[in-house]
């Protein structure tokens, strides 16, 4: 309403973001205003037209018939007025109060910045005192050292200081006495030697006397021992029951004695022949009392175990399987029956079975086995054939039968004509053959061999049966590659007992690449590829054997087989250059004993050397010089063209002559006469026993 009444009227209006001003005060009493000398008071300056024009204009409201429009509109401006200025200072009072924390809000900024410094500035000053009495503590700990080092060096020389000192008195004293004791010594001797010059004369006198009255005393005791033992023996001659008791008590004495003597002995040798092992025999299943009492359990498990396959985890080829599985049969029938048992000659490379089907076949038959080397007979020398002799007396004590196994026979059973053995081991060897010259129902001959050729005819004469063990083919390879993978991978890894896992493949695809891939290794080099497989999971640091793994194994092994293939070949060229050609018509499928030997089924020992001994025979009746003749060893039947095995069955395991037969035909020695041939064949076969009976 003040524009009604022309109030603030010509004044700017305030902005609507300040306060409104207060208006100004009037102006002081005391002051001029205008110039005039009457004092104004607070209406001379009041203009009464505003007055007029405002009850003009209410009357012209209160004659119109918006009046009351009018006025609450004006009412309502009023208010609005009222509002926008409450709303303004309220503007300014957050305003006001905005600012207060934008100041409140720095100051805090400051302090907290301020605070930080002073942090830092207590840190620095914290480290720097820190770094000060670290660095007074190190001088100090170098002062004590050095003081320490001082006063031990101080301590040190006092010592040896001391020490000297100490040796050079107890020198001077040591020397003091050493001089004391020669002068005592010296004179005591003085002294010793004037008491005896001066007492000569009695010393003697007192000797003379000891020695006659010892003489005397001699005398005496020889008269009265001789008096006393002639008057028993007389006492005694002349009491004939004493003779008589006298002379039964010495005689019952030495009969005791012999008797005694000859029982221990035999009593002895009935028990280590019953009870013990000889010591040729280096593993055997026959039970001893000493094996039973050091492995009670062992013991009490082998005798209740029963026979077993005789193939039971041997691998090999279909046709060798068949052959052996019937030997087997055979023997086991055999011991049922109480026959004799053959002779077995088994060859072929290193590790391909012939140990492992000899347990099983002593193990499927029922009969215990022994396994002796040929390489423990050379060593024994002298002993060697009493050695023999108590192995094959020990194998006729045993009740079940005994398989005996001598493996690398061709080390002491060589040819006695051809190859430098000593006395002794020819002896051994004269011992060997005349105990194995029958056969016997109480104990069955294997013997292994990798050099079959090196045998004595004699041995070969001993041999029923003849077994090639040759390398396994991809079948058995593959066989034996999930065998073992079996033995030494999944089983230890299902067990879970061992540390070992297994990562995720083709197990079987695996095992068929690995059989593939080991073309030409034997059953133990594959065993020992499995062993290498388990070791390198125990290597590994989480235990698990990766595809990867046996692959690198695998590749070593490889490698390893064909170094080993190249050091052989080698070793045969080398000993192929220092000797001759082999004869004209020779064969290259022959094998070192002479023959070609089939690949499927290995000929027996008759069927061998009887074309050999018709060879023999044709060449005695010839008329051709003796010193042309080769020896026996070195007739081939591929020479003569008689051969009854087919050119297409060599073995795989047959390799060209070598060093034994290439020897001979480089010296040609003389064919034997035939007393010599005589003789040989008498030495082949053995002494004759004492009883009369015939070899």
């Amino acid at each position: 309403m003040s524009w009604l009444f022309g109030l603030n009227r010509g004044q700017p209006e305030a902005p609507p973001g300040l306060p409104v001003q207060p208006p100004p005060p009037p102006p002081p009493a005391g002051g001029s205003g205008g110039g005039g000398d009457k004092p104004k008071d607070k209406w001379s300056n009041f203009d009464p037209t505003g007055l007029e024009r405002a009850a003009q204009a209410a009357k012209d409201l209160d004659k119109s018939r918006h009046a009351k429009e009018a006025l609450d509109l004006a009412r309502m401006q009023e208010q609005t007025t009222q509002m926008e200025h409450q709303t303004k200072i309220k503007e300014y009072e957050a305003a006001v109060e905005q600012i207060k924390g934008d100041q409140m809000r720095v100051q805090g900024e400051e302090r907290r910045k301020t605070l930080n410094e002073e942090t830092k500035q207590h840190q620095a000053r914290a480290q720097y005192q820190d770094k000060l009495a670290r660095q007074r503590y190190e001088d100090q700990l170098r002062q004590q050292q050095a003081l320490n080092e001082e006063n031990l060096r101080k301590q040190e020389e006092s010592v040896n200081k001391q020490e000297a000192m100490r040796k050079a008195t107890i020198e001077h004293e040591m020397e003091l006495r050493h001089k004391n004791e020669l002068l005592r010594i010296e004179a005591e001797t003085k002294a010793r030697a004037r008491v005896e010059r001066e007492n000569a004369d009695i010393i003697r006198e007192q000797i003379r006397l000891k020695a006659a009255e010892h003489r005397q005393t001699v005398l005496e005791s020889i008269k009265t021992a001789g008096a006393v033992f002639g008057e028993g023996f007389r006492a005694f001659v002349s009491d004939w029951d004493k003779v008589t008791a006298t002379v039964a008590g010495l005689t019952l004495l030495a009969v005791g004695v012999y008797t005694a003597r000859n029982a221990t002995g035999v009593a002895g040798r009935y028990i280590e022949a019953r009870l013990g092992k000889p010591s040729l025999v280096r593993e055997t299943s026959r039970f001893t009392v000493a094996e039973g009492i050091k492995h009670p359990v062992k013991t009490f498990k082998r005798l209740k175990s029963k026979p077993q396959d005789a193939l039971e985890g041997v691998v090999l080829s279909p046709k060798l399987e068949e052959r052996v599985r019937d030997i087997a049969i055979a023997t086991r029938n055999t011991r049922q029956n109480h026959g004799l048992y053959r002779n077995i000659l088994m060859y072929g490379p290193p590790g391909t079975g012939k140990t492992l089907f000899a347990k099983k076949l002593a193990m499927h038959s029922g009969m215990d086995y022994a396994i002796m080397t040929g390489g423990d007979v050379a060593p024994m020398g002298r002993d060697g054939v009493t050695a023999m002799h108590k192995v094959f007396d020990w194998a006729n004590t045993n009740r079940r039968g005994l398989l005996l196994f001598v493996d690398e026979a061709d080390a002491f059973l060589r040819k006695r004509s051809t190859e430098k053995i000593s006395e002794d081991l020819r002896a051994t060897l004269n011992a060997f053959l005349y105990r194995t010259g029958e056969q016997s129902n109480k104990f069955m001959l294997v013997l292994a061999s990798n050099q079959p050729e090196q045998f004595d005819w004699a041995i070969n004469d001993r041999i029923d049966e003849i077994v090639n063990f040759a390398l396994p083919g991809p079948e058995e390879r593959e066989r034996l590659v999930r065998l073992y993978f079996d033995r030494y991978v999944l089983e230890p890894a299902t067990g879970g007992r061992q540390r070992m896992k297994l990562a995720q493949f083709d197990y079987g695809k695996k095992c068929s690449d690995i059989a593939k891939r080991t073309g030409g290794m034997s059953g133990r080099e594959i065993s020992k590829l499995g062993v290498a497989w388990q070791a390198a999971a125990y290597s590994s640091e989480d235990g698990v054997l990766t595809e990867a793994m046996i692959d690198a194994r695998v590749d070593d092994a490889v490698k390893q087989h064909v170094q080993k293939m190249d050091w052989l070949h080698g070793d045969e060229e080398a000993q192929a250059k220092t000797l001759t050609p082999p004869p004209v018509g020779a064969t290259g499928n022959e094998g070192k004993m002479g023959f070609t030997l089939p690949l499927c089924e290995a000929p027996q020992a008759q069927e061998v050397i009887a074309p050999v001994l018709e060879i023999n025979t044709k060449q005695e009746g010839d008329s051709i010089p003796q010193e042309m003749t080769p020896p026996l060893s070195d007739i081939d039947q591929s020479a003569e063209g008689k051969s009854s095995i087919p050119a297409g069955w060599d073995c795989e395991d047959a390799v060209k002559a070598e060093a034994a037969t290439t020897e001979q035909s480089l010296s040609q020695p003389a064919a034997p006469s035939d007393s010599e041939v005589k003789v040989e064949k008498e030495d082949k076969t053995g002494p004759p026993p004492k009883d009369g009976t015939p070899v």
